[in-house]
């Protein structure tokens, strides 16, 4: 029995652990559903206001009414009275006390009707203060999640792609040796050509001394000596 028990809680565990994995992975998802249910329930509230609000506007106006209706009938009792009708002003009285009642009653309603106004009123500007900073944190939530997935993007394409960077700094090296050697094997050959040629003889006996030579200002100043 025992096991068995140990089995289910595992399970219960397992289906746990899933369940948090799934909430984890969707959780920008679900804060921000969560933040339009709010909003739609802001709406409802504000709705539901405007309702206590037309009341408290209708009883308020059933109190003006009564007081004008109380202070019409004090006056019918003082006319009844003047004339000596006392049983007529007693008829008005029992009518002003009736009227006074439903004043206290609409009096009641109203000061209710205000109080959850005014207590809605509050609560909708808190709730609307917290949904304006749950949309900011969101953007923030949802700025963050795209650098991290960038940044993750980066680094992962920068370890994969790191053979490929090695082999390709490899190939350049290559490059740069097979250029390197085209140009020695050109400067080698331009060498050779100019040592087995007829430039190389007369370089040879220009720097013997031999052959045609280059009148110095000396030799042309002798010649014209000589000369004269």
């Amino acid at each position: 029995m025992s096991i068995l028990k140990k089995i289910i809680t595992a399970v219960r565990g397992g289906a746990r652990e899933v369940g948090e994995e799934i909430v984890d992975a969707n959780s920008t998802r679900i804060f921000e559903q969560e933040i339009r249910d709010a909003e739609n329930h802001l709406t409802k509230a504000k709705r539901d206001l405007t309702e206590v609000m037309a009341k408290q506007m209708q009883a308020n106006r059933e109190l003006e009414r009564l007081k004008t209706d109380i202070t019409e009938h004090e006056g019918y009792v003082s006319q009844a009275l003047s004339q000596g009708n006392e049983s007529l002003a007693l008829e008005v009285a029992e009518k002003i006390a009736q009227l006074e009642l439903e004043l206290q009653e609409q009096t009641t309603a109203h000061a209710s009707y205000d109080s959850a106004a005014t207590r809605l009123k509050d609560l909708i500007k808190k709730s609307e203060r917290q949904v304006a900073d749950y949309q900011r944190q969101l953007s923030m939530v949802k700025t963050t999640a795209s650098v991290q997935k960038a940044t993750a993007a980066i680094t992962d394409n920068f370890t994969s792609s790191n053979s490929s960077l090695c082999s390709a700094k490899e190939s350049l090296e290559r490059i740069k040796q097979k250029q390197a050697m085209f140009d020695d094997k050109l400067a080698a050959a331009e060498q050779l050509q100019a040592e087995s040629g007829d430039q190389s003889l007369k370089d040879k006996l220009k720097d013997a001394g031999i052959g045609q030579q280059q009148s110095s200002a000396n030799a042309v100043l002798e010649r014209l000596k000589n000369k004269g």
